[in-house]
């Protein structure tokens, strides 16, 4: 399976909606398209909706927390909303939930930024 990658923008937010599987084959595309918004558009910062994401493994971790880094640099915020159960185990695993904080809906997230 693939990953399907819908971007857009609400003010300072980049909202990321995925669909499929977050791995070493679709991570790259994710960096990619995320860091050219990040480059060209005033983003501070970024919701995740992972509801539609069915499998994400360690590269998908990485790509996630190197862009938490971006916009941390920049006195930004992530926030990971409507999670898979699956996903969410692998955050929680993972420790990320530690630094990201997680929202039950996307609405509400985007509402917590300031952006609804």
């Amino acid at each position: 399976m693939s990953l399907q990658i819908d971007l857009q923008q609400k003010g300072s937010v980049l909202l990321v909606r995925l669909v499929g599987e977050l791995d070493h084959h679709t991570a790259e595309q994710l960096r990619n398209q995320v860091e050219d918004n990040l480059a060209k558009q005033q983003i501070k910062h970024i919701v995740l909706n992972l509801e539609q994401l069915t499998f994400m493994d360690s590269s998908g971790l990485g790509v996630i927390l190197g862009r938490y880094k971006q916009v941390r640099a920049v006195g930004g915020e992530m926030v990971v909303c409507a999670i898979s159960p699956a996903v969410k185990r692998l955050f929680e695993m993972s420790g990320l939930f530690k630094i990201i904080r997680l929202e039950e809906s996307e609405q509400y997230a985007l509402l917590t930024l300031g952006v609804a």
